[in-house]
């Protein structure tokens, strides 16, 4: 490791979050990790501190930006990072992240900074995972908003760290049966998970080998380190920050497939035929409470050009318009969209509609797949409606501008 390696590490289950840090402290030598705390906003200042494997190296306070204490850690982090890779001292630097600080916005500030992210991880407790994505709370009720404007929810805030993240952490849980587990591993089907309960390789001491020294004959102790633990291997793979940009962007997103198993189910809902407006909206609160998580995206009859968001945690909707269907623009304009989305679109082209279509993506515990499908049905444009061409349609009621101006 001839650089500075930076591994992010977050997630809103502390405990495993903190153990997952210790284990890498302890798997690569000489390095450190960061963390700002940014509990300590009400007090005008965030605490930030570096450690090592033995303990605190340094601490300090940065000072509130615009009155966000998130903005002050991304002031902040850098500075420190690069401070870190001039020493040249430090193989890797593990960014902890504080309780509610999402990945992916520290992963783009750091890669932004110059200095090279080699992992991402959100560390899980599975018998958490339910009940996190359960809490339609405000960050704000817990004291987990990282800004005085902060309306975000701990089920959604909980759902972006676990999708992002290429890897998962995954802490010792005896309270964590099947159906916690399967929903984890359906909710991230491509998530490499690594163990960081008792036993594993993390945390095991450097060996000792023996080797001769040809100088004088002599068998003397040198030091050889073990392999390094999957934890420290996930922590170093690499990490690429457009691709992981990419997977989350509704258009080209890496959805979960279609899974039943240990009383978890995933139904994947693609059709090309688009939602009647006022019949989707009227459905809203049942499509949003059938399951733990909901996400993917949608197109409305009214608003054909329109690529919609679904996105749905904690008995909560979001619905947010996200640009264009790629089918509504001049053949120019290609050229500006990035190769992974039009690779998305060829994909799954349709020979009128081109790239519009629903593709949504529910998954929980319990799922009524039959009733769900049934009423996701009742909300597309019937034949008759459909016959009747898109000049009809953008006639019809526009059910969603009030919510899309909110």
């Amino acid at each position: 490791m001839p650089e500075l390696s930076v591994v992010i590490v977050g997630g809103l289950h502390a405990d495993a979050r903190k153990e997952a840090v210790v284990r890498l402290l302890a798997d690569v030598p000489g390095s450190v990790a960061l963390h700002h705390d940014l509990g300590t906003a009400a007090a005008g200042t965030v605490v930030r501190t570096v450690r090592d494997a033995t303990g605190i190296l340094d601490a300090g306070e940065a000072p509130l930006v615009n009155d966000c204490a998130c903005c002050a850690l991304r002031e902040d982090l850098v500075p420190e990072l690069e401070r870190l890779a001039d020493a040249g001292q430090t193989p890797l630097a593990v960014v902890e992240l504080w309780d509610s600080v999402e990945p992916k916005a520290m992963a783009e500030v750091v890669t932004a900074g110059g200095l090279t992210v080699t992992g991402v991880i959100t560390a899980v407790d599975p018998a958490l995972v339910l009940p996190y994505l359960g809490n339609g709370d405000d960050l704000a009720d817990g004291g987990l908003a990282a800004a005085t404007t902060d309306q975000r929810t701990v089920a959604d805030t909980f759902a972006r760290q676990l999708e992002y993240a290429p890897v998962l952490a995954i802490a010792e849980s005896p309270e964590a049966d099947d159906e916690d587990r399967e929903l984890l591993a359906q909710l991230h089907p491509t998530a490499r998970q690594v163990p960081i309960g008792h036993g594993d390789l993390a945390g095991a001491p450097a060996l000792g080998a023996f080797v001769q020294d040809t100088a004088d004959g002599l068998t003397v102790p040198s030091p050889r380190r073990r392999p390094l633990s999957p934890l420290a291997e996930a922590a170093l793979a690499g990490f690429d920050v457009e691709s992981a940009a990419a997977a989350q962007h509704p258009a080209c997103a890496l959805l979960p497939a279609d899974a039943d198993a240990h009383g978890v189910s995933t139904l994947v809902w693609q059709q090309r035929r688009p939602f009647h407006p006022e019949r989707l909206y009227a459905a809203l609160e049942d499509l949003t409470c059938a399951a733990a998580r909901s996400r993917g995206r949608f197109w409305l009859a009214d608003k054909p050009d329109t690529l919609f968001h679904w996105d749905a945690a904690g008995g909560a909707l979001c619905v947010e318009s996200v640009g264009p269907w790629l089918a509504s623009l001049p053949d120019a304009a290609w050229e500006m969209v990035p190769p992974v989305r039009r690779a998305a679109a060829a994909l799954d082209w349709h020979p009128e509609h081109g790239d519009r279509g629903q593709h949504l993506v529910f998954t929980s515990p319990g799922l009524d797949r039959d009733g769900l499908e049934t009423l996701l049905e009742s909300c597309l444009l019937t034949d008759a409606e459909y016959a009747a061409g898109r000049d009809a349609w953008q006639r019809l009621p526009h059910a969603f501008d009030t919510l899309l101006e909110v």
